[in-house]
C-alpha cells in the first residue's frame, strides 16, 4: 500500500523541532542503489508527486526555487537515450560514453534536476548548493518510500549538445540525473569517510 505524506503545513504554521529517532536510523543505513539494478515498478503518479514535493523542502535563501525538474520515462526516455547514443558515437572514447548510457536506459524513471540560478542579491553559489540539496533530498525521499535511487552526473550532464536536447537555458546546469526504480538486489555497504580525520576545531 502506498504511503502518503502528510498535507503541507499552512504558511506560518508552527513546526516544532523534536527528535525523530527513526529518521536517524534510516540515515545511518541509507545506501544508493546501482542504476543498472533498478527496474519496474518505479514511483506511481502519487509517489512521484510526493517525491518532488519533499525534494523542494530544502534550504533556499531568498525563496527563489533556483532549480527545476525534467522527467524522463517510457518511450520519451528511450528516444532521448537514442539521441545521446548518436552523440556518443561522435565523441572521443565513444565505447565508454555509449556504455555509460546503460545507467539512463535501464531504470524506469529519471528525474533531471536543473540548477537555475537567478541574478540578484543571493549569491549564485548558494543557489547552486540549493540544487544539490534538492538532489540529496530526492534520494532520501525515494529511498524512504522503498525505491532504489541513484544520483549521477555522467558525460551527458556536461556535453553542450546533450544539454541542448533538454532545453537548458543560459546559466543553467544539470545538478544531477536521479534514477529511480525497484532494486533487484540489496546494495552493499561501501567504504565511508573517516569523519574524525576530516574534522578540526577552530581555536583562533
Amino acid at each position: 500500500m502506498r504511503h502518503s505524506i502528510p498535507p503541507a503545513p499552512e504558511f506560518g504554521e508552527p513546526l516544532p523541532i523534536q527528535p525523530v529517532p527513526a529518521v536517524l536510523d534510516f540515515l545511518a543505513r541509507r545506501r544508493s542503489g546501482s542504476a543498472v539494478n533498478l527496474t519496474e515498478p518505479g514511483p506511481d503518479a502519487g509517489q512521484l508527486a510526493d517525491i518532488l514535493t519533499l525534494s523542494a523542502r530544502v534550504p533556499d535563501h531568498g525563496k527563489l526555487s533556483p532549480w527545476r525538474f525534467v522527467l524522463l520515462r517510457g518511450e520519451a526516455k528511450a528516444a532521448y537515450a537514442a539521441k545521446l547514443e548518436t552523440l556518443a558515437q561522435a565523441r572521443d572514447d565513444a565505447p565508454k560514453k555509449t556504455a555509460a548510457l546503460a545507467k539512463l536506459k535501464i531504470p524506469p524513471l529519471a528525474i533531471v534536476v536543473i540548477s537555475s540560478p537567478q541574478a540578484g542579491k543571493i549569491p549564485e553559489w548558494e543557489q547552486v548548493m540549493s540544487a544539490g540539496a534538492v538532489c540529496t533530498q530526492m534520494l532520501l525521499a525515494a529511498s524512504a518510500m522503498g525505491f532504489g535511487a541513484n544520483w549521477i552526473t555522467d558525460w551527458y550532464a556536461f556535453d553542450a549538445e546533450a544539454l541542448g536536447l533538454l532545453g537548458l537555458k543560459d546559466g543553467e546546469r544539470v545538478a544531477g540525473f536521479l534514477y529511480l526504480g525497484t532494486s533487484i538486489e540489496a546494495p552493499l555497504e561501501r567504504v565511508r569517510p573517516d569523519v574524525a580525520a576530516l574534522t578540526m576545531e577552530w581555536t583562533g
